[in-house]
């Protein structure tokens, strides 16, 4: 399961991490805790009604901070219904299936160490990037968590002290400079007037509806802005990696997400730049992949915890 702040989706996996059956229900944010919770009991007697289907295990992707110990969601922003919310429980009591949770980039990086880009590794730094930029660490195989489930916000490491605020409150982290709002951000920024590109077009006129997608398909045809800005973005980017490539000596790099497919053409590029920023002597035999999973990372991610 992948729960989201409007949507709930639900799908089966098989053990080869195939997705099957999938369905989607909207969810109820800003109401009580239990009609969120009949948003996901729905989702899941879609899935298999009066639970007739034998299952292994509930799998359960869920907004941050939450502890996936216990199964509590404690208080995330876009999910206000639920405050210090026993999920895992409240899902074990209708169904006899063990139930496990954690946040979406964990569970994604484990179902991308289980079946998909970076399957047979044991040390894997996986990154999400699309409206933010999330990551989960796979260390002997396993999700690392920290003291008390709250590792792995790679997203909110600062690259630079100086550099413009997040909304965590930190400046310079690598989600406010090159997650796929900030490179859209970037162009609006960098859009003056008498500029020729193709980005204006694109966007009908309208700088305010510049996105990261069409920051991408200008680059692609060549405009010369666009391309600026992408660069720019990814040189940050190898440079907060060459940061994680010290700190956690991965087998691989995973990068999925909605805005990978804007840094996928500078992967090459990436890897060059982060065996040249690290001192990591072996920094050269870390590839970068892009991630089996696009938008089923969450259903995925949720079977692969109870794989």
């Amino acid at each position: 399961m992948d729960i989201g702040g409007t949507k709930v989706a639900a799908g089966l996996v098989d053990a080869n991490g195939e997705i099957s059956s999938q369905v989607r229900e909207p969810m109820i944010a800003n109401s009580s805790a239990q009609e969120g919770l009949n948003a996901v009991l729905s989702a899941i007697s879609r899935v298999f009604p009066d639970g007739a289907m034998s299952v292994g295990g509930i799998g359960i992707c869920a907004p941050g901070p939450l502890d996936p110990k216990t199964g509590v969601i404690l208080n995330p922003p876009n999910l206000p219904c639920w405050r210090n919310f026993p999920l895992g429980e409240s899902v074990q009591r209708r169904y006899s299936a063990p139930v496990k949770i954690d946040n979406d980039a964990n569970a994604a990086a484990l179902a991308e160490t289980r079946w998909g880009a970076a399957r047979g590794c044991r040390n894997v730094f996986y990154a999400t990037i699309g409206t933010g930029i999330g990551t989960g660490i796979i260390l002997d195989g396993k999700i690392y968590h920290g003291r008390t489930g709250s590792a792995g916000e790679g997203g909110h490491v600062s690259i630079d002290y100086q550099g413009p605020l997040c909304r965590c409150g930190k400046p310079g982290c690598i989600e406010i400079l090159a997650s796929g709002t900030a490179i859209a951000q970037r162009a609006r920024q960098e859009m003056v007037i008498g500029t020729n590109s193709l980005m204006l077009e694109l966007a009908g006129g309208d700088v305010d509806a510049f996105t990261g997608e069409i920051v991408g398909k200008a680059a692609d045809a060549g405009d010369a802005l666009a391309k600026k800005i992408l660069t720019e973005a990814m040189e940050m980017l190898a440079l907060w990696l060459s940061n994680m490539v010290d700190l956690f000596d991965p087998d691989v790099i995973v990068i999925g997400g909605g805005a990978a497919a804007l840094y996928q053409p500078f992967f090459g590029k990436l890897h060059e730049k982060i065996s040249h920023l690290t001192v990591n002597p072996r920094a050269h035999e870390i590839p970068i992949l892009p991630a089996r999973y696009g938008a089923d990372a969450g259903i995925a991610g949720g079977a692969a915890l109870c794989a």
